[in-house]
């Protein structure tokens, strides 16, 4: 009998995603996974229960999508809580904010649930194509500028015509990881005059290549990014120069666009009230890192602050907002992830694996994965007392956070992605 991977529908405020769309399912099946799918799962996205059915999926209620032997979602984490969720043996795919959602993570361990964090895909070649935290962020980054677009009192465009000439909207994008260089390509199609700003020199050619100014400040940036090319967090005189150097850019710019994360840890301020104060009334800021904090001062997540006539929009899990193709891209990331885990039909966690091992956030008793929380791994071992701590080998910046996701959609696996 085939391994069973159940879908379930989303329960989240404003999450309408879900983890595999119709034309996915023949990659599942090939590797000799049943689907099984929970009746109105797709809908919000536009995908019919009948969608399923004729690809080869079953429709079934919630309890028995949850006892499938593997469970996919996006908020895998909201499933530790709900009591009929994934058990003993279970293998949950998702979403799961493991640095910023602990509780969960510690609630799918005491079940005895083998969780695979999505956010926590490494950074290689091979794992590319499952990479969602990368998908997600391009969507946000494309989002992010459609709705200051939307909101600013002018167009991005220059125009020439009899009337006269409009000039053209100037953004500045603050962050050249996946969703800030999407950010930049999205703004220079509409016709914005664009700027970006990184920590991290290396990223220069990139920004330019999209057709966008690289803004250069007279910073100290030799330690801005570790040997593997990840932002690292810098300490507060860092971010307070950066703020001063930043001030004269800000008050030029018609929109702003910041996506500045450090995993597990709360956003950097790289916007204070002050410099919003600076810019022309009618400016919008897009805040993608809203969610852990937020790079702008005045911030407040999903809502829109108006402070010195400036809208400040405190984006969250912008990627939901375009659900269709957010969860074709997502159920892409997830199909290839499960062909790397199963076997001959049977999923298999072997912790010798790269992409295994950093993904792996608890395991079924009587081992369990180790991932780093802060300055240390936990070791989370279900039906014990004791949570043993030890040191970890890698650097915490390194591990991704989600916001949505889950999420921050934005690709937290760097600070300014």
């Amino acid at each position: 009998m085939p391994t069973a991977v159940g879908v379930p529908r989303e329960t989240g405020a404003g999450e309408r995603r879900v983890a595999t769309v119709p034309a996915a399912l023949q990659s599942l099946t090939r590797i000799g996974l049943e689907v099984v799918v929970e009746r109105g799962a797709g809908e919000a996205a536009g995908f019919l229960d009948e969608a399923y059915t004729a690809k080869g999926a079953r429709v079934a209620d919630r309890a028995e999508v949850l006892r499938c032997g593997i469970v996919a979602a996006v908020d895998a984490a909201a499933l530790a809580t709900e009591p009929e969720g994934p058990g003993q043996g279970a293998v949950l795919v998702g979403f799961c904010s493991p640095l910023t959602n602990r509780e969960a993570v510690e609630g799918l361990a005491r079940r005895g649930v083998s969780t695979l964090s999505v956010e926590l895909m490494p950074r290689i070649t091979r794992a590319q194509s499952m990479d969602a935290l990368s998908s997600q962020a391009n969507l946000a980054g494309y989002k992010a500028v459609l709705i200051a677009a939307g909101m600013l009192p002018k167009i991005f465009p220059m125009l020439t015509t009899a009337a006269g000439t409009v000039a053209p909207a100037r953004v500045l994008v603050v962050g050249a990881g996946v969703a800030g260089l999407q950010a930049i390509a999205t703004a220079r199609r509409l016709g914005a005059i664009v700027e970006a700003y990184d920590v991290r020199p290396a990223v220069k050619e990139q920004v330019e290549s999209l057709g966008a100014k690289f803004v250069e400040l007279p910073l100290e940036d030799t330690a801005a990014e570790d040997a593997g090319g990840y932002a690292k967090a810098q300490d507060e005189s860092f971010y307070r120069r950066q703020q001063e150097t930043m001030a004269k850019v800000v008050a030029a710019s018609d929109v702003v666009i910041t996506t500045a994360l450090v995993p597990g840890r709360k956003a950097p301020v790289l916007i204070s009230a002050d410099m919003v104060a600076g810019m022309a009334p009618g400016s919008v800021i897009v805040d993608l890192a809203a969610e852990q904090g937020g790079n702008v001062e005045v911030t407040q997540p999903d809502k829109v602050v108006t402070a010195h006539n400036v809208s400040v929009v405190g984006a969250v899990n912008l990627p939901a907002t375009v659900p269709q193709h957010a969860s074709q891209m997502y159920a892409k990331n997830v199909a290839t992830f499960l062909a790397h885990l199963v076997k001959d039909g049977a999923i298999t966690l072997d912790t010798e694996d790269q992409i295994t091992r950093e993904t792996l956030v608890t395991q079924r008793f009587p081992r369990t994965a180790r991932r780093a929380f802060s300055a240390f791994s936990w070791t989370i071992v279900p039906g014990e007392r004791r949570r043993r701590r030890v040191a970890t080998r890698s650097d915490p910046a390194r591990v991704a956070s989600s916001t949505a996701r889950s999420l921050l959609p934005i690709n937290a696996t760097s600070q300014w992605d």
